[in-house]
């Protein structure tokens, strides 16, 4: 299918709010694909994709999980919107018919990040956290310029920020930010 076509249906599914936020990460992942020699198209793809099942309720999420054999942790079945990756990239694959593991992990991790991300799977993390339309996160100015400058700091930086924020308020941590803070933290240390 043709990415006009699914911005027409991903348009009509996505509040305004919400799709405006889509079209700023396609574009920030744009962005970063140019700079980080990715894929371009599969980087406007994947933005466009990442919040597709955003708008689905948490008992669809659920059930759109359990239907088509998605394993769901403690924490998403408590906190079920943390699925609307793993359903997204459902949906890129069965409405969409794109069979692209590497676009589908990128809409998959897009919330959580994951130890070992490829490259396009960390552009579409960090253009989520840092696309136009973000103007409430912690030490956002200072994480755009490092998103530019050293992809897997910005990890680090994106997940540690996340984490404190998540603690602050006594919410639900999903073990895979932690997962990919440690990860990129060990990784920084290693090669920094």
């Amino acid at each position: 299918m043709k990415i006009d076509k699914i911005e027409e249906k991903i348009k009509k599914v996505q509040s305004e709010k919400r799709y405006a936020h889509t079209k700023g990460v396609q574009y920030t992942a744009m962005c970063l694909a140019m700079k980080y020699d990715e894929d371009i198209e599969k980087a406007s793809l994947a933005g466009l994709l990442h919040d597709c099942a955003k708008h689905l309720s948490d008992e669809k999420l659920i059930t759109l999980c359990d239907d088509n054999g998605i394993t769901i942790t403690d924490v998403e079945r408590q906190n079920p919107f943390l699925l609307h990756g793993k359903v997204g990239a459902l949906i890129a694959r069965k409405k969409f018919k794109l069979n692209d593991e590497d676009l589908l992990n990128a809409i998959t991790y897009h919330t959580t990040g994951r130890p070992g991300m490829s490259l396009l799977e960390k552009i579409v993390f960090v253009a989520d956290y840092i696309e136009p339309g973000r103007s409430s996160a912690v030490n956002l100015r200072a994480i755009r310029k490092l998103a530019f400058e050293d992809l897997d700091l910005t990890i680090v930086k994106i997940s540690s920020d996340t984490l404190n924020y998540l603690n602050k308020k006594k919410a639900a941590v999903d073990p895979m930010t932690r997962e990919t803070y440690d990860y990129y933290m060990k990784e920084s240390v290693i090669n920094g």
